[in-house]
This record gives structure tokens, sequence and C-alpha cells, in this order.
């Protein structure tokens, strides 16, 4: 098998064209750290081929866990081929990767990706001088249009060279070569070497054995000294002055006018209406999909096709061949019950994914991250935070991955920790079902919601900062703003399809084995007899074993906590849980399915507001809590997130609860009432006292600035 590494900047392209020369349908975003974790893929063309597409890195010197990943897997499995993906665009930043993989000896492969973007950008590139310098293949490609593809399969095939280093200045170098004299390498001497001289640690210390490093250091030292920097700015600074001496006869020409890119960031990354900017476009994105165009399909499939057609026919072929009533409940009630209420929402999620996907495609999303920079860096995080919540909102296991990606590690801890405050998909049919049950499909439920998962991780991050670390600076953030460009229609709607496939898999498995088990534990009592009034049942009791505990928040009914308890194992139970309850709770001529108009049964408006907001806030389903426990790398430290989400999750519920029975239901206020605006104050107030204090209070016996995670 010959093994291919796709090697580049984030955000250059890998990904797209590892889809494109694999067949394969890999997670792709027009923002930077989308790859987390090295994936693997046959070539097309020539299955014996495997290609292997590596996280994004800018140098072989890496910061993040996943640059280290793509750093260790060249040295260590040493590929017979690097295809070097560069983004055309941004020639000088990645050809500083490309000097350093030359160093490597790997045969390589140089593919030039953008093509497209460049010619609009009137940017002319001499390949064939950049092939001179590396004595290389070099081709230019569009990975996203699928130009140039042929051409690159056949260099990738067949290439063996070996391109040519570059020459650093000649002092350097010949320091570089008295440090490879003392260095027991057969390869990679002038790697080796360059390593030593920055003083990478990570790499001194697995060779430091082989060699003399005492000696070595003096020479860097007195290199250091002759040159008036130190090692790691010296080789920085020459690896850039021969890409700027490059970069003469490589680029030709370029239209110095604004570009398209240029004139709509000057609004959407405004200083003061990039905000506004994104809350109105968010704004527009749940009104599509929950009060009109994803309403409209919701609608008849929750109410006619599984409310009345599915049911019906389903119940009239059952009886026809003589089948146990029992066996038809289960069928009817259960099955379809629970599976029908969780598809029932699939137009409103489909829409939903299908403007997420234009936002992505269009190179928006990044800007998001950019804007709310502003935000962030106020509260101590950065920009680089809302990425995984940006990746979350489609689900929360790849968001809370994706915090790889921040060097910070207090910064990465906390962000595990939010990730899962924003809405992902599987929470989207409890949003649904609340907005159109109980608020007439009204768009503010969800954007609402959404707008309160942002500020929840805000506000938790203040908190938790303050609590665990004292006072901290902020972390400056810089990033990679990709060019604005038109949606491909063909990726959009293969990630929507795909995005809705694996929602019907979960209904098809995690779902309905969970329906199944509803309806069993509301169908039989704890003697396990045949119950007809699920009041009766099982799942009655062990509901209402905790219902006291959620008294206080409004929803101390069995059939909402057991519902709450089921949406731990996945938030899509929630809403499958009271469909099952509700078909068995229906009489024989109610409308079993349409679950839509028996809620009210179950909630007022501010009980409806406080079980969707605890649901939203609460710990996240079983899968993402496996996600957080890997990522902390520690059980106690996944406990206490967890504790934290549901502490989090209980008190805010309950000062929405107090609150909103007085501003919506028309109650008078009570002692509850004023506890809760004790508690929102007190939370308020803790939010703006120094964070040396908080840390004091939360730990008093122990010495400001250490760390309690």
């Amino acid at each position: 098998m010959r093994k291919i590494a796709l090697v580049g900047n984030p955000n250059c392209g890998k990904t797209t064209l590892f889809n494109v020369l694999t067949g394969a349908n890999q997670k792709v975003g027009n923002w930077p750290g989308v790859t987390i974790s090295k994936k693997e893929g046959h070539l097309l063309a020539d299955p014996t081929v495997v290609l292997v597409d590596l996280p994004g890195i800018y140098s072989l010197s890496p910061y993040t866990m996943e640059e280290v990943v793509s750093r260790d897997y060249l040295l260590d499995e040493r590929p017979d081929l690097i295809l070097n993906v560069v983004d055309g665009t941004n020639l000088e930043r990645s050809l500083y990767l490309t000097t350093q993989l030359l160093e490597l000896e790997i045969p390589m492969v140089i593919a030039v990706n953008m093509a497209d973007l460049l010619n609009k950008a009137g940017i002319a590139l001499d390949l064939s001088a950049l092939m001179d310098l590396f004595d290389l293949p070099v081709l230019s490609i569009s990975a996203y249009r699928r130009k140039g593809i042929q051409p690159l399969i056949h260099q990738i095939q067949t290439n063996e060279k070996v391109g040519t280093t570059i020459n650093f200045s000649p002092i350097v170098e010949e320091q570089l070569d008295l440090i490879s004299s003392e260095l027991n390498h057969d390869r990679l001497t002038k790697f080796w070497a360059i390593k030593y001289f920055e003083r990478d640690q990570k790499m001194i210390k697995k060779d430091c054995v082989q060699a003399n490093c005492t000696l070595i250091e003096l020479m860097v030292t007195k290199s250091e000294q002759w040159l008036d920097s130190d090692g790691e700015s010296i080789i920085t600074s020459e690896r850039y002055d021969w890409i700027e001496t490059a970069m003469t006869m490589i680029k030709k020409e370029k239209n110095e006018s604004l570009s398209l890119t240029d004139k709509i960031d000057q609004v959407v990354t405004h200083r003061f209406l990039g905000i506004p900017f994104f809350l109105l476009v968010m704004y527009c994105v749940y009104y599509l999909s929950i009060s009109t165009i994803g309403s409209l399909g919701t609608d008849w499939v929750n109410e006619e096709l599984f409310g009345q057609i599915i049911p019906n026919a389903m119940t009239t072929f059952l009886e026809s061949v003589k089948i146990h009533p029992l066996v038809i409940s289960l069928v009817v009630d259960g099955i379809i019950g629970g599976v029908g209420a969780i598809l029932g929402f699939i137009p409103q999620m489909a829409m939903l994914f299908l403007c997420l996907a234009l936002l992505e495609d269009s190179g928006y999303m990044a800007r998001i991250a950019f804007v709310m920079d502003r935000v962030f860096k106020k509260f101590g995080l950065s920009g680089k935070s809302f990425i995984p919540l940006l990746v979350g909102s489609g689900c929360s296991v790849p968001g809370i991955q994706a915090s790889r990606t921040i060097e910070n590690e207090q910064n990465r801890k906390l962000t595990i920790l939010t990730t899962s405050f924003i809405p992902c998909s599987a929470k989207l049919p409890v949003i649904a079902l609340i907005a159109n049950a109980i608020f007439g499909g009204s768009q503010w439920v969800a954007f609402a919601v959404y707008v309160l998962g942002i500020v929840s991780v805000l506000v938790s991050s203040i908190l938790l900062k303050k609590i665990l670390f004292g006072k901290s600076k902020p972390i400056p953030f810089i990033m990679e703003l990709p060019a604005y460009r038109m949606p491909d229609w063909y990726s959009i709607l293969l990630i929507v399809w795909h995005k809705v496939q694996a929602f019907i898999k979960r209904a098809g498995s995690i779902i309905f084995i969970s329906s199944c088990l509803v309806w069993f534990l509301s169908s039989f009592s704890s003697s396990l007899q045949v119950v007809s009034d699920p009041k009766q049942s099982l799942l009655a009791s062990l509901g209402n074993i905790f219902a006291p505990i959620f008294i206080p928040l409004g929803f101390g009914n069995w059939e909402s906590v057991a519902a709450t308890l089921q949406g731990f194992v996945a938030k899509e139970n929630v809403v499958s849980t009271l469909g099952v309850i509700q078909g068995l709770s229906a009489d024989s001529t109610e409308n079993t399915g349409a679950l839509l108009s028996q809620m009210s049964l179950y909630f007022s408006a501010s009980s409806a507001l406080s079980f969707l907001v605890f649901n939203m806030l609460c710990m996240p389903c079983f899968a993402a809590v496996g996600a957080m426990r890997t990522e902390f790398q520690d059980d106690w430290m996944a406990f206490k997130a967890v504790f934290y989400q549901m502490f989090y999750a209980y008190y805010i519920s309950y000062i929405v609860y107090q609150i909103s029975l007085v501003l919506i239901d028309g109650y008078e206020l009570t002692y509850l009432t004023w506890l809760a605006i004790s508690l929102l104050i007190c939370f308020i107030g803790l939010l703006f006292m120094p964070a040396d204090f908080v840390y004091q209070l939360s730990h008093p016996f122990k010495p400001l600035g250490k760390e309690a995670i």
C-alpha cells in the first residue's frame, strides 16, 4: 500500500481535495480547524493508494494537539509521499510550511489550490518558477470546482522526487553543519539540526540521548549572540526572507483594487455593526426553519402523516391479520408514536441544516468567530473558543473535540465544558415542539434559546474562570478570514442529506430502542401487569420519585420528568418519550399521533419555558459526556463539569419559571418570585466581583494563582 499524506495550513482545502480524490464525505467548512484528527481513504483511481488527511498546521513546531498529530505522523509513519496543499491566495504564508516539509526528505507534490479565486483576485503565479526553486512537481488546482484533478492524480501515483531544501545565510548554514556533526543521524540531519537550533524542546527530549546536548547548546548560544536574536526567531526570519525573495519571481501581478470580500467585511465585521448583523442573520435562520418554510412540512408530517395516516393504516392492517392488541399498541403507540414524533421535525431540521451550511460555505461563519472575539476577550476568552461552538451547533461531540485547536489550556477546558450550551441538532425537536405547541410556532423561542446558549457560555466562562483561576489575561486571537464564495449547491445539499440521514439513523437505533423501552415502562406496572392508564405504570412510578425535584421548576409531573431523564441518553428522547406517553394516554377516538395538540396538558407557558431551558442547558447526551471525559483526560474533572451543567441548568430554569409566572402567566408576586430575583442579583453580582476576590472565596486555604483543576 502506498501512503500519501495531505499536509497544509488550516482552511487550505485539504479535506475538500481529500473528498474529491477518495469519494469520501468528510466534514468540510470554509473556516480553519475543521479537521481535528487524521482521516484515511483510498484513492478512487487506484485503491492501492491510501490518502491520509492530516489536521491543518502552520509549521512543524506545533502548539496545539491537532498540530502534534500531524507532525508525529510525518516523523513516525514516514508516508511514501507528501501532497502539500497550498492556498494560492495566501502563498507567502503557505510556503513557510513547504520549506519545512522539504527538510523531512520525503517525496512531495505541491498542489496550489483555489485557482478559481486567484483569477477573480487578479493574481497570476508563475508555477514553473516555483518548480525550479523546489525541483518538485507543482500543479494548479481548484478542489472546490474539481479542476486540475486528473494531472494531480497522475503525479501522486508516480512521483518519487525529493525536493531541494532552502539555503539559510552562510553563518546559519555553518552552525547547522556543526550541529549536524554532533548528531548521530543517518537522515534528516538538517531537520534535526534546525530543531536543536530553534530549541524545540519537544523534539530535543526525544533525541537528546543521541547528541552532545551541552556542546550543541553552546553553539546555539554563540550563534544567538552573533545574530542578536533567539534561535527560533533567526530561523523564522530567514525562512520568510527566502520566501519574500522567491515571491518576486513567482507572483507576476495583482489587482490592487478593493475586493468584494473586503467590501462585505466592512459591514459584517464592523466594530459596532458586526454583532447586530450576526443576531439578525441567526434570527432569520430560525425564522425560516421554525416559523415559515420548515413549519409547513412539520405541521403536515406531525399532524397528518404520523398523526393519522400511518397510525390508522398500521392499526387497520395489524387488526386485519389478527395481531394481539398489545403488539399493536407497541407498534402504533410505542414505535410510531415515539420515532414518528422525532421524524416529524425533519423538515424544520433540514431547513436549519441548509441555512447553516450556506453560511459555512459562503465564508461567513469564520467572520462570526472574528466578530465574537471582541466580546469573548472581554471575558478572558478568545474568538478561537467560538469555533467549537459553531461546530457544536450541529452536534456537541465534534464541537467538544474541536476544542483541541485551542492552545491555552484554561480556555480549552472552559470551552469543553460550555460547548453543549449551544443548541445542537438533537435539541431542535425539543425547541420546535415547545415553540409550535405552546407558542404558536413563534420564531423568537428558537432564537432566544440560541442567544441564551451564547450568553450561558459567556457568563459560565466568566464565573468558572474566576473560581478556578482567579484573574487572567485575555488571549490574543489571530485567524485567517477566507474569501467569500458562491456556495456549491451540490456540496450544500450533500451536507444536508448526510446530516438528515444521520438523524434518521439515530431515530432508527437509539430512539427506536428508547421508544420501545418507554412503551414497556408505560404499559406495565411494577408487578409487570398490563395497565390501561399510564399513570399506574412503572414509568409513572419512576417519574414520581424524581418529580419533587422539578416542582420548583414548574414541570413536576411524571411525564415531563420521565422525558427529561430519557433526554440524558439522547436529547431526541425528550420528544419521543412524550410522544409514546401521549399515544398511550389518548382515547381510541383521539388522534394518537398529534403530540403538538396535547402539549398543553403537560405545560403552561411558563413551565414550558422552564422545561425548555433546563433541557437545553443540563448535561448533554451520554455520547457528549464521553467526549468531554476523553478531552479532559480526567474522570473527576468530567464529573465536576457535569455537576456544574446540572446546577447551572436548575438555577437558571428556576429563575426563568418564577419570573415568567408573573410576566407571562399573570400571577402575583410571591416570596418564591423574590427568591428568584435575589438569586439573579447574586449571580450578576458574582460576574462583576473582582476575579481575585471570587477566587479567594472559593479557595480560602489555597494560594492565589494556583489552578483548581
